[in-house]
């Protein structure tokens, strides 16, 4: 984790910008095919966007057709944590990030192999750290 997580939901409110704090904090989504990174083809991590913690890899990334970033694992084992989701009467696997507890989308068992997976989440979610070339 690169920054110190704030304590409190105020000091949340102060860090992030009002869109952010609703998706990671609230559980909120963003519509499809409107994030930053839904369509990103650079290399390189995806950290949280609210501590930093790394999460994805774009090595990972898909195109799922979904509007949604799209990874088929996290970037090593701990970095998301998942919850179920019974809200907008379905239900679905919620993903966490286990450094902060922040929001950041979906999995569902739909995706490509290896693993089957299909982890939607929010580019409000993320920060793309890109690799240099």
């Amino acid at each position: 984790m690169n920054d110190k997580s704030p304590e409190s939901e105020v000091q949340w409110r102060q860090k992030l910008t009002p869109e952010a704090y609703r998706v990671l904090r609230e559980k909120g989504t963003e519509r499809a095919f409107t994030g930053a990174y839904w369509d990103e083809k650079a290399s390189g991590t995806y950290v949280c966007g609210a501590c930093g913690q790394e999460l994805f890899s774009s090595a990972s990334k898909y195109d799922s057709g979904s509007g949604w970033p799209s990874f088929w694992q996290a970037i090593a084992d701990g970095r998301v944590t998942e919850h179920r989701d019974v809200s907008h009467g379905m239900v679905r696997t919620e993903v966490t990030c286990t450094a902060c507890g922040s929001h950041l989308g979906h999995v569902f068992p739909d995706g490509p192999p290896p693993t089957g997976q299909r982890y939607c989440i929010n580019s409000l979610s993320l920060k793309l750290h890109k690799k240099e070339t």
